[in-house]
């Protein structure tokens, strides 16, 4: 028996039932302690930076230097233009592998399929590899651009074929079934009900591989490709800092990830989707 909640989401109240009292008491113990737990560990790691000096002023100066801060930025720069590009080429690349998927006409659903499958089980790292090194054995020069996009963008347009199919199938069949019986044509039915609603249905995954895309983005670093990593790297050979650098960075890409979803949730309001990530 499920019971519906105001303090729950639609989805949650369909899954869950409401806890009872004995089950909230446990949820609050259960926290607490993990609460505790965490802290306990957090003083510890805090602890052991201590006394092995990573707070010492040597370590950190170097924040104090605009350039440093110039330099993590064109880093920042070089990650948010190959996000872009590879998140704008998967989405459509991801939308005609759909539709291949899909397609009735047999040789282009197994070729889509196939393509699908094998950009899906061959690593990121792997793709930069042989865009790194294979092309440039037939005379072909590509710019370290091109050379992290494609393979990113790869990966992420088998990746959203797929959760724009499971879209696409979670329309009822009823409806589809309706516009043919209307006289719509495939692409009216597509372009008029079901592509609408899969958009609807498919924005909390969508938004997750978008952020898969920007830390992919990180391989960068394989073909000195100027992104935020590679400049990372370069300022702890320059400066001897590690831990300092790689904490701040790590931040960066936090808080580059956090707008993210931001904006899925703000774009979620707009549209009147329960959107939960």
């Amino acid at each position: 028996m499920s019971v519906k909640s105001r303090s729950l989401s639609p989805t949650e109240a369909a899954l869950f039932e409401a806890g009872g009292p004995r089950t909230k008491r446990r949820i609050a113990v259960g926290t607490a302690v993990a609460v505790a737990a965490l802290v306990a560990l957090l003083a510890w790691v805090v602890y052991r930076l201590y006394i092995n000096g990573q707070f010492a002023p040597m370590y950190w100066s170097l924040f104090g230097d605009p350039k440093v801060w110039g330099f993590l930025g064109m880093g920042l720069v070089g990650t948010l233009r190959a996000a872009f590009g590879a998140g704008a080429i998967g989405l459509v690349c991801g939308l005609v592998l759909m539709f291949g998927r899909l397609s009735g006409f047999a040789p282009i659903r197994w070729l889509s399929t196939a393509v699908i499958e094998f950009v899906r089980g061959t690593p990121t790292l792997l793709f930069i590899y042989f865009f790194f090194l294979v092309p440039a054995q037939f005379g072909i020069h590509m710019s370290t651009y091109w050379m992290v996009v494609i393979p990113v963008a790869s990966y992420a347009s088998a990746v959203l074929a797929e959760v724009f199919r499971s879209g696409v199938e979670a329309v009822p069949i009823g409806q589809k079934e309706a516009a043919f019986s209307l006289g719509l044509t495939r692409w009216q039915m597509y372009q008029s009900i079901v592509l609408p609603q899969m958009f609807r249905i498919v924005v909390p995954t969508m938004v997750a591989q978008l952020v898969v895309v920007v830390k992919d983005t990180t391989f960068g670093y394989v073909v000195t490709y100027p992104e935020m990593m590679q400049n990372t790297k370069v300022l702890i050979a320059n400066y001897n800092s590690l831990l300092p650098v790689y904490l701040v960075t790590s931040i960066i890409y936090v808080l580059i990830n956090y707008a993210i979803s931001w904006f899925a949730r703000w774009l979620s309001d707009r549209i009147g989707l329960d959107f939960q990530i």
